[in-house]
């Protein structure tokens, strides 16, 4: 019964070993499920100013102004000269006689 022992315990050994090798690839598993969405990206930056806008028309002409005010009546004027003296008269005609 010694050896019977050691048989069998051998046989068991060696059939144990015998099933440690990689069998057939099983099939393949299901799918994953879908990943999670990723975060929002940052904000862009700011856009630039704008260039300046042109420069506008030229206005129109304003309304000719009102008449001015009448001025003033002018000063007096100065006294004139005094004339030149007249020319002496003629000598008279004698008296008869």
């Amino acid at each position: 019964m010694k050896y019977t022992s050691f048989i069998v315990a051998s046989l068991t050994t060696l059939a144990l070993s015998a099933c440690t090798g990689a069998g057939p690839a099983g099939p393949a598993g299901p799918t994953g499920g879908t990943g999670a969405t990723g975060n929002t990206g940052n904000t862009g930056n700011t856009g630039n100013v704008g260039a300046t806008g042109d420069t506008g028309a030229t206005g129109n002409t304003g309304n000719t102004g009102n008449t001015g005010a009448t001025g003033d009546t002018g000063a007096t004027g100065n006294t004139g000269n005094t004339g030149n003296t007249g020319n002496t008269g003629a000598t008279g005609a004698s008296p008869p006689r």
